[in-house]
């Protein structure tokens, strides 16, 4: 199935998911917040939260989307807010959904720097662009176009300063978080943080193997208490659902974790296994039940807490 979506002088539309365009979140920010949802054949794989940075003679873009058809919309949606060329790209990390609509813009902009964390890089040429091609191939149908990849052509690492036609952007690489290829990105200039999938709010995201539940709650908590490097933003930017200051867009997220941590801590204590304790874990969450997928990932997370808690024991 090839989902279509609609190119014209209005935002693009997803039908009863409604209309996306880039809005101005913060100076010269720009967020396309997409529906707080698991990527489907309804979103056609746009869920994330695209955004654009306007400098003086171009603009620099954070994780364009999850395939070509997506990245069409994206692009045209860019072209609204300046006619200024796209410059440069970030991607925050592996996961397919987020930097799978680079093809469109280097179409476009054929010497456009892709950034990413120089493993990342690797990691996403080794296996896990073909993983996520199949992922949401699988759940979207959406993915014509996408292939080549066009994969993140200029590494970057952990506290990496980046300038780009005076826009100064600052790396930080957790060694694990929600992957180990992550990069959180501060854009010195506005003042603002982008967090990746190292933070939604409204959805829920799969923790893979590369990830770590505990190391998520401590780059949330390192944030709020602005260490490690980390300062005081007037914009928080997650991969996934609204944007917003610190509290009202870090602490729900962070909530959830360690709850989820702590049903795995006490089953484990009392010698039982997850699937024992869920319920109890579920009724505990009851400020995330109107979360999307809360049904079929919080089963899934709490497994993974379950075997940090045990790894940590040994």
């Amino acid at each position: 199935m090839i989902i279509t979506f609609s190119l014209s002088l209005n935002a693009f539309s997803l039908g009863k998911l409604g209309e996306f365009k880039f809005e101005k979140a913060n100076d010269n920010v720009y967020i396309m917040h997409g529906p707080a949802m698991m990527p489907n054949k309804e979103n056609g794989g746009f869920m994330n939260n695209p955004a654009l940075i306007e400098s003086k003679n171009g603009l620099i873009v954070i994780d364009p989307g999850g395939n070509y058809n997506v990245g069409k919309n994206v692009l045209a949606e860019v072209e609204k807010v300046s006619k200024k060329p796209v410059i440069a790209i970030f991607n925050t990390h592996k996961h397919g959904d987020h930097w799978f609509a680079n093809k469109n813009f280097q179409e476009k902009y054929p010497n456009v720097k892709i950034y990413a964390l120089t493993y990342m890089i690797e990691q996403a040429k080794d296996n896990a662009a073909e993983t996520w091609y199949g992922i949401l191939g699988s759940l979207t149908g959406n993915l014509e176009g996408t292939k080549p990849f066009a994969f993140p052509n200029t590494g970057v690492d952990h506290k990496e300063t980046v300038v780009i036609d005076g826009q100064t952007f600052i790396m930080r690489h957790p060694a694990r978080g929600h992957t180990d290829t992550d990069i959180l990105i501060e854009h010195v200039n506005s003042k603002t943080l982008f967090l990746g999938d190292n933070l939604m709010k409204n959805r829920f995201g799969a923790f893979d193997e590369s990830s770590s539940i505990f190391d998520n709650i401590q780059i949330l908590e390192n944030v709020i208490a602005h260490k490690d490097g980390y300062k005081d933003y007037k914009l928080y930017v997650p991969g996934h659902g609204p944007s917003g200051k610190l509290h009202e867009t870090l602490d729900p997220y962070l909530k959830y974790m360690k709850i989820v941590i702590a049903g795995a801590e006490k089953a484990y204590k009392n010698g039982m296994e997850s699937y024992e304790i869920k319920d109890e874990v579920y009724n505990n969450l009851k400020d995330f039940h109107k979360w999307d997928d809360i049904e079929g990932q919080m089963g899934k997370h709490l497994i993974k807490a379950y075997s940090e808690v045990e790894a940590k024991d040994f």
